[in-house]
């Protein structure tokens, strides 16, 4: 079994992607990006993924959607048919996604909508680094301070303070329940910011799909020679989340330039769906649908009618807005990204007289078990197409496992940097290109949530009514370790081989075979993440497992860069100027090698388990993983000289240590490094590293 090769750092595995050491990105190559998410849609809801083959299978005897405009783009590019949403709720999964870390990181986690987004890289400030223009349009929910304020001005985390030159759309999280801002036909909310004004009361009759599309459209436009620089544009719909409400009309006929949605900007009249009734359009493919499971005619119940319209609007845009790339000769320019926050949902937000909206209909689950809130595969497989010309294959599907915060380093690397050293995810390039060797995603979830999976006919027996609570997944190769309702912090993962087994009902973990990636299983989630006090586990009190070095002896491998990067870069993916051994932080002289930054990589020993703290200053930015796990970040925002202190409980044994830094100033002693065990003599001591 591969797995078991796998090194113990796997995210840290030395290639080289061509970076030169003095990078100067070629701005005439960097390619436009569009990030479209969608809100609660489901790997089963498009067509290309899962209602076409239904339709074959099943007929008319179950009901089915159509996404034309979305198969056509996965014709035109290629369909991952193994990505994950880094959580299986919204806010915690767009927090990892815009930073780029895992739940094992990201300080948003579990149900924490509208806590606001760190301080730190995100996809629009590495972009803007990058020298492109960012903008932010749709919903948001990251913005922090008092969740229910109408003020902007108390918000600490907006998009544009965390690197988005232009946001338009829903601050608050609550907002994105209601999709009609001004009339608020079911819920009292809905709210729209431009930037920092409120311009909520100019919106008559706007259903927001249809007002983030005609926004994008504009702002698109507006860049298209307006300069030189290439844009990055985080398209994030609310649709078809919570209250299923309906379009006033049918989408406008053509696209692009000068038809589809257009942005008309008049008060009351701001864009040209602005007229009409609202919440009363359904597309007329489902306006008299029916299914005839058993040979009888059923009639499809409105609910389902208006999830379908809702599917089909986005669907609608997504055509629309590659019809633009081409009307304004960006086409083959762009890379365009289309896919969804988490898995389906089964609420509606409907008043009583409607039925509610449950995923079991069309299964918008796909071929998996789980939906929103759910770490099986249903509840964060997520349907994910990728687009550009020329660039990426057509008709290609990629069935290597990914996750979405993995989209940070792709675009970075795209517009020619390393990602940051905070950074845990992959770049996908080489799958997109088709060139060279994709390296593994780190896929690793965490979540809790006090309810249970929905008893579908669909799902296997041991999954319906299943206790939630702290949940916990990890992937390796293709396998699936899986652990729900966690008491027992030792307890035991279920395994599975997601690829042949997509609704998890062989659980492989009694086989004698499997117990070898048990215990891997049970180490890489300890060792991939730190503690969240405002996310408790179970499994906090457990020590981060050690690993055994056959022949340790006092030293510390260090390798030399030179160059100029926006941030502390993931300098694995860069060739070395200079190498070689120290005996410690202290005994080597970084002043007498004209490197601009260093990796230093060993090991340190812990004489027994305990608590230990770690007391760090640099002169200036730094990084400190032990395993995965990243121990001291001083890169963003960190003052020179400043102290930090951090504490983790650790195994008695080795444990791997990666101390990324920068030194371009040639100090001697950049970096310092101390620590003691708790309850012990509380003196703090230099760390002695291990090399073997």
């Amino acid at each position: 079994m591969s797995f078991l090769r796998l090194p113990i750092i796997i995210c840290f595995i030395y290639t080289s992607f061509g970076f030169s050491q003095n990078p100067e990105p070629d701005k005439t190559k960097q390619p436009n990006i569009i990030f479209i998410l969608t809100d609660d849609l489901g790997y089963g809801d498009l067509g290309i993924f899962f209602q076409n083959q239904r339709k074959i299978t099943y007929g008319t005897a179950k009901p089915n959607m159509q996404t034309p405009n979305l198969d056509a783009m996965a014709q035109e590019g290629m369909i991952f048919t193994q990505h994950y949403a880094a959580a299986p709720v919204c806010a915690p999964s767009r927090a990892s996604l815009l930073s780029g870390l895992s739940q094992g990181h990201a300080n948003v986690r579990d149900n924490q909508f509208d806590k606001a987004l760190a301080d730190n890289y995100t996809l629009g400030n590495v972009m803007q680094k990058s020298g492109y223009i960012t903008a932010a349009i749709g919903k948001w929910g990251l913005q922090g301070d008092d969740r229910w304020s109408k003020n902007g001005n108390t918000w600490p985390a907006k998009p544009t303070k965390r690197g988005f030159d232009y946001f338009y759309g829903y601050m608050r999280h609550k907002d994105g329940h209601e999709h009609y801002p001004k009339e608020k036909l079911y819920r009292n909310v809905g709210q729209v910011w431009e930037n920092d004004l409120d311009v909520t009361n100019a919106l008559d009759k706007c259903y927001t799909a249809d007002l983030w599309t005609a926004k994008a459209k504009q702002w698109i436009t507006q860049q298209t020679g307006a300069n030189d620089k290439p844009f990055f544009m985080y398209l994030a719909y609310d649709t078809p989340h919570a209250v299923l409400e309906l379009p006033t009309q049918a989408y406008p006929k053509g696209g692009g330039l000068n038809g589809g949605l257009q942005w008309v900007g008049e008060p009351g009249n701001m864009i040209n769906t602005a007229s009409g009734i609202p919440d009363s359009w359904i597309h007329p493919d489902y306006a008299d649908a029916t299914y005839s499971p058993e040979g009888k005619i059923i009639p499809w119940p409105e609910t389902y009618k208006r999830y379908a319209t809702a599917v089909r609007r986005i669907d609608s845009a997504v055509g629309d807005l590659i019809q633009l790339l081409k009307d304004l000769n960006i086409d083959d320019n762009t890379l365009v990204i289309f896919t969804s926050d988490n898995g389906p949902s089964r609420e509606s937000y409907l008043p009583g007289n409607f039925i509610e909206n449950t995923p079991d209909f069309f299964e918008s689950f796909g071929p998996f078990d789980g939906i929103k809130r759910d770490v099986l595969e249903g509840g964060i497989r997520m349907p994910l197409i990728a687009r550009w010309p020329n660039h990426i294959p057509k008709n290609a599907i990629n069935d290597k496992p990914s996750i979405s915060y993995d989209w940070l380093p792709t675009f970075t690397e795209l517009v020619g940097f390393p990602a940051p050293a905070n950074s845990d995810g992959t770049s996908l390039v080489p799958t997109l290109t088709n060139e060279g060797v994709q390296n593994p995603s780190h896929i690793y979830i965490e979540y809790y949530q006090n309810g249970k999976t929905p008893g579908y006919d669909e799902f296997i027996p041991e999954h319906r009514g299943r206790s939630r609570q702290n949940m916990q997944m990890i992937r390796l190769d293709n396998y699936v370790g899986l652990r729900y309702n966690i008491t027992d912090p030792k307890s035991n993962f279920e395994i599975f081989n997601t690829p042949l087994d997509t609704h998890q009902a062989k659980n492989l973990a009694m086989d004698s075979d499997m117990d070898t990636l048990q215990n891997l299983f049970k180490e890489k989630v300890l060792q991939m993440r730190r503690v969240n006090k405002s996310a408790p586990r179970p499994y906090d009190s457990l020590h981060v497992p050690s690993i055994k070095l056959l022949n340790p002896k006092i030293g510390l491998e260090w390798l030399g860069f030179s160059g100029a990067y926006p941030w502390l870069p993931n300098l694995y993916q860069l060739k070395p100027e200079t190498t070689g051994i120290t005996t410690g932080l202290n005994d080597f002289d970084f002043s007498a090698v004209p490197e601009d930054y260093y990796v230093l990589k060993g090991f340190i020993r812990i004489p027994e388990d305990g608590q230990y703290t770690f007391n760090f200053s640099a002169s200036e930015k730094a990084l400190i993983r032990l395993h995965d796990a990243m121990l001291v970040d001083a890169d963003f925002g960190y003052q020179p000289n400043a102290k930090k202190s951090e504490i983790m409980r650790l195994q008695k044994g080795f444990h791997p240590i990666y101390i990324y830094l920068q030194n371009k100033r040639r100090i001697q002693n950049p970096i310092q490094l101390q620590w003691y065990k708790s309850g012990m003599n509380e003196e703090p001591e230099p760390v002695i590293f291990y090399v073997e």
